[in-house]
């Protein structure tokens, strides 16, 4: 019985003490709670250009394999490995010897050529005036005017061997296709080499290609440069920007100028080309760069801070406010441009989108809104609170919290 009683005098006891807190409570918190604030931006439509970056390698405009064009021993290398040469400037000596004589032979066979030659003429001349005086018969003449005809075909056969000596002797000296760099050599001095040997290699540099894919989707890059491979003006030229290994944007523009006319089937990509000038030297073949392009366009778009854009029960949507009330908006959303989100449809003009406070809010909801002038703006705003609160001490936040409710 004592246990009994005593129970039932603690159960009494929590009773009134639930009581009183209850009564305590509804004493401090009988007052509504503000609304929540936000920060509001106004948003307006404007044209927004939509710029993609691709990876990308860089290639000399022209890559020449200088070969031997004659045998013989490669007497002397007349360059410096990774020299900048011009067109035309010797790059090795073969030994000409072989082919000096080669040329005298094929002169003296010309001069003998023209000996008989001129003799040939001298007995038409001889044959033909005694035919006209009907005092040698038609055949000697005839075998007279062979005999010229056939001087004169060996003669021409001798100017080609005379040539042709010349040529070979010239080739003894092996000169730069075209300006460029110069690569190593691909044989020492003293090797015999054949004709046809690769000796090494010159790259074009001024300009430079750089190579790079397109996704299979980018069709209208893809259309404009083929417009401006056949383009004889600038209006459908696309541009484009190099940005370097170090991060730098490359001083020069470049021009999209071809793209393949089929698509990769191992990757799905579209080959493509820019050609940059490079008087300077600055960019240089083999390194891996980067293409920014622009893709395209858009006009009557929004652009809003990715913060502001949730998602929904019919998928992406932000929040307006409205007379002081928050509104949810479904939008469709385009690419992001510069940290940015494009939207492009689901706005208005005019609207006072949030940026900053959409946490937690229920279209209809009503709001206090803060006018912003940026959403970095608000961000600031946003930061400040948070110092100012983390600064208040628990009795200093305790009275700020009742002076809210009693207000």
């Amino acid at each position: 019985m004592k246990w009994i009683l005593a129970l039932g005098l603690l159960a009494t006891l929590l009773a009134g003490c639930e009581q009183g807190d209850n009564a305590g409570g509804n004493a401090v918190g009988g007052g509504e709670r503000p609304p929540p604030q936000v920060s509001v931006l106004g948003v307006e439509p404007r044209s927004v250009d939509v710029v993609e970056e691709y990876a990308a390698r860089v290639r000399g405009s022209r890559e020449v394999e200088v070969r031997a064009r004659v045998q013989g021993i490669l007497e002397e290398r007349l360059y410096t490995e990774g020299q900048v040469v011009d067109e035309g400037e010797p790059l090795f000596h073969i030994d000409r010897e072989p082919y000096e004589i080669e040329l005298q032979r094929a002169q003296a066979e010309r001069a003998n050529a023209q000996a008989e030659l001129n003799q040939a003429r001298r007995e038409w001349q001889r044959i033909s005036t005694l035919y006209n005086q009907n005092a040698v018969s038609e055949r000697e003449r005839d075998t007279a005017l062979s005999a010229r005809e056939l001087a004169e075909a060996r003669l021409a056969l001798t100017e080609t061997g005379v040539a042709n000596a010349e040529l070979n002797l010239d080739y003894t000296q092996v000169r730069a296709p075209l300006a460029g760099m110069t690569g190593l050599e691909s044989f020492p001095e003293g090797s015999l080499i054949e004709r046809g040997t690769l000796l090494t290699t010159v790259t074009q540099q001024d300009p430079v290609h750089v190579r790079f894919s397109l996704p299979e989707g980018d069709a209208a890059l893809q259309r404009a440069a083929r417009r401006a491979m056949i383009a004889s003006d600038g209006d459908h030229q696309r541009e484009a920007l190099l940005i370097l290994p170090d991060g730098r944007e490359y001083g020069e523009t470049g021009i999209v100028d071809f793209t393949a006319s089929t698509i990769d089937p191992r990757t799905g990509s579209v080959s493509a080309r820019a050609v940059f000038p490079n008087a300077d030297g600055d960019v240089v073949p083999g390194q891996f760069v980067r293409i920014r392009l622009k893709v395209q366009t858009l006009d009557d778009v929004f652009l809003i801070p990715q913060e502001a854009v949730g998602q929904g029960p019919d998928g992406a949507r932000v929040f307006v406010v409205a007379d002081d009330t928050a509104v949810s908006r479904t939008v469709e959303l385009g690419p992001i441009v510069d940290s940015r989100q494009v939207v492009l449809a689901g706005l208005e003009p005019g609207d006072r989108l949030v940026v900053n406070g959409q946490v937690g809010l229920q279209d209809g909801m009503p709001v206090q809104a803060n006018e912003v002038e940026s959403h970095e703006a608000a961000l600031e705003e946003a930061a400040k609170a948070e110092a100012s609160s983390a600064e208040l001490g628990p009795d200093d936040a305790e009275a700020a919290v009742q002076a809210d409710e009693e207000a």
